[in-house]
């Protein structure tokens, strides 16, 4: 990597390497160096330099993504460098540059998104500042500046993918709603919410700027029923919204309408009415929401095809199985989860029949819990085998022995851009006669050295193939969600909350029975 750098790039390591004298000389810097003074910075982690760059900054636009990628004079691409120290110096820098004399002000757009959230640091202080972190910090930082008199003339259009929580609402709703006038005016591409009340996350996006928003997720402890869902599509309306995730039970009908069948379908009628007006919609994810029979009124009207769709544990049947595999979303499908559905045992012509619409697009398929069996993998083989751009496989947690795992894997070695594969834990790993444990704690009491015996196998399956570019895992407890990671805490205090009303209510109901 290094002899690839260029003469240009080396100049400005050398130079940020000496953060005093870096800062000296910002003023006699050629304008087009800037952008290499600051990936350098970035690299060799000198805050004070990239807080100066910032500050200094003499073109109309600021692109972090695009800063940090790979270019001609630096081929390494660091946008999975979340660094705190970095992006702390970055947003100091921001407010100094709209602090600064109004004749020195050159920046017109600062775009803060882009930034790559992974497991493993590879920045030098390898401490993180997570999707969250980083809306908190914008949030104080446009609160703070609010408070200075100067600043606001000419306000810097700030792009960011907001995370909001209770614990950082109050800034968020505040930087969105300055008072007066703002030096920094957020607008924001992406927007995920967890642990707000509904009528908290209409309030917030009503300001977020919903006509710009491309990607709305609203996750796991924002408790939404059938009634706010279409609350929100028709009073906010996300007209270029491209990707949208509802949380779990998000179309179970509120509690004034479970009574009445047609109410009910009004209501999902209605949503339907409001995706369908989402004429950039391409990516839908409504886990865990139970929509038997729904799918056809729900996918129906869609203008555009979606090439993305969660499915996972929505009480499917056969009437949506035979819509989803006649349908036009099916021959665009990049990204299809449809976990938690019993699809080789009660739907197998019509799951076979959406495999072979999706064959010529289809990347990511997961199919987690699927009670897919040793008799069913001969049928499994022939619906991926014209399959030929998946790239990941997964099916955790289906019963199927060690030796049916070989025969799929020899299999899936036919597959040419296949990168990776989750497979579940072997049954032959169980006590014998016992049944497939279902829930977590029982999955991960195994034999592991007969496990470790069984994914040597498999991997020496894979080697014969020569397809050692394939990567085998068993992620037990799910991939790792670094949004989640970041506010675990803060979730954690939410639902003990929501347990605590839960045991209030039953004893409440005891009492009365008593």
């Amino acid at each position: 990597m290094g002899t690839m750098r260029s003469l240009r790039f080396i100049s400005a390591e050398a130079l940020v390497s000496h953060p005093q004298v870096a800062r000296q000389s910002l003023d006699s810097v050629a304008y087009n160096l800037y952008p290499l003074l600051f990936k350098a910075s970035y690299l060799l982690e000198q805050a004070q330099v990239t807080r100066a760059v910032l500050g200094r900054w003499p073109l109309e636009e600021f692109r972090l993504g695009a800063l940090l990628g790979p270019s001609a004079d630096h081929p390494q691409d660091l946008r999975d460098r979340a660094c705190r120290a970095c992006l702390e110096a970055l947003v100091r820098g921001l407010a100094d540059h709209v602090l600064q004399d109004r004749s020195r002000r050159r920046l017109r757009v600062a775009d803060l998104t882009g930034i790559r959230d992974v497991q493993v640091q590879r920045c030098p202080c390898g401490r993180a500042l997570g999707k969250w972190g980083r809306t908190r910090l914008l949030a104080r930082t446009c609160c703070e500046l609010q408070a200075e008199p100067l600043a606001a003339e000419r306000p810097v259009e700030v792009l960011a993918d907001l995370f909001v929580t209770e614990g950082n609402f109050e800034a968020v709703v505040q930087a969105l709603r300055p008072a007066g006038p703002a030096p920094l005016r957020v607008h924001c591409p992406s927007f995920r919410a967890d642990s707000l009340s509904p009528s908290q996350l209409l309030h917030v996006l009503r300001l977020a700027g919903p006509g710009a928003l491309r990607k709305l997720e609203v996750v796991h402890n924002v408790r939404l029923h059938a009634g706010h869902v279409q609350q929100l599509l028709a009073q906010v309306g996300f007209p270029r919204l491209a990707s949208l995730t509802l949380p779990t039970k998000a179309f179970d009908a509120p509690p004034a309408c479970a009574s009445t069948p047609d109410g009910e379908d009004r209501l999902l009628a209605s949503i339907a009415r409001e995706l369908s007006k989402m004429t950039q919609l391409t990516e839908l994810s409504v886990a865990f929401s139970r929509l038997t029979g729904k799918i056809p009124t729900l996918l129906g009207p869609l203008q555009t095809p979606l090439r993305v769709l969660d499915l996972a544990n929505c009480a499917l049947n056969h009437a949506d199985m035979a819509f989803l595999a006649d349908c036009a979303h099916a021959a665009h499908l990049e990204v299809l989860d449809l976990s938690g559905h019993n699809l080789v045992s009660l739907f197998p012509s019509t799951f076979f029949r959406l495999l072979g619409q999706a064959a010529r697009t289809l990347r990511i398929l997961t199919l987690e819990e699927c009670g897919i069996v040793d008799s069913h993998v001969g049928m499994l083989i022939l619906g991926l085998s014209p399959c030929h751009r998946l790239r990941q496989l997964k099916f955790l947690g289906n019963p199927l022995s060690a030796r049916a795992l070989r025969r799929l894997f020899a299999a899936l070695c036919e597959l040419p851009e296949l990168r990776c594969i989750e497979f579940p834990v072997p049954k032959d790993c169980y006590p014998e006669g016992a049944a497939y444990p279902q829930d977590e704690l029982a999955m991960s009491k195994f034999d592991q050295q007969k496990y470790d015996e069984i994914a040597e196998e498999l991997r020496a399956v894979l080697l014969r193939a020569d397809r050692e570019d394939i990567q085998v895992s068993t992620p037990l407890f799910g991939s790792f969600d670094p949004d989640i990671q970041e506010t675990s805490n803060e979730l954690g205090v939410f639902l003990l909350q929501a347990f605590k009303t839960a045991l209030e209510n039953f004893s409440r109901a005891l009492r009365q029975i008593e």
